[in-house]
Parts: structure tokens; C-alpha cells; sequence
């Protein structure tokens, strides 16, 4: 099991958006429409831009876990 370490400090300056990830909204074949984030690979911050979409695809996981399973993690004791 992976430990989670928080570090305080590294969060980006107050009111800096995030411009080298491009947002947008596609549509499938089923109709249904996604969001889809991308992430310049040749930014000069493309490693605080992946921690950005990295932590929203967790934060969205976790929400549907917990409106299926109760539990932010999704994992069961057994027995």
C-alpha cells in the first residue's frame, strides 16, 4: 500500500490559473459528453500542470466511489 506524505509549501501562487492545461468538452458516439484535460508537454511547468489534472481525475474517482460504495477508497475489509 502506497503512504501519502503532504508537504506544505508547494502550493502554486494565489490566483495563478493553470493556462498550459486546455480544457474542453467532446461529445462520443453514445452522446454522452467528457471533459478532457491535456497538458503542454514542452511547458515550463509541466510538472506542477500534471499534479493539477492528476489530482482532479483522483478527486473525481474518489466522488464516485463514495456514491457507489460509501467509501472514498472503494476498498473492503475481508472477511
Amino acid at each position: 500500500m502506497t503512504k501519502i506524505v503532504y508537504v506544505n509549501g508547494l502550493k502554486s501562487a494565489k490566483g495563478s490559473a493553470h493556462k498550459t492545461v486546455a480544457k474542453k468538452a467532446v461529445r462520443t458516439s453514445a452522446g454522452k459528453i467528457l471533459h478532457v484535460s491535456s497538458v503542454d508537454a514542452h511547458s515550463a511547468t509541466f510538472g506542477e500542470d500534471l499534479r493539477y489534472v492528476f489530482g482532479k481525475n483522483v478527486a473525481k474517482a474518489r466522488r464516485e466511489n463514495i456514491a457507489v460504495t460509501g467509501r472514498a477508497d472503494g476498498v473492503f475489509k475481508k472477511g
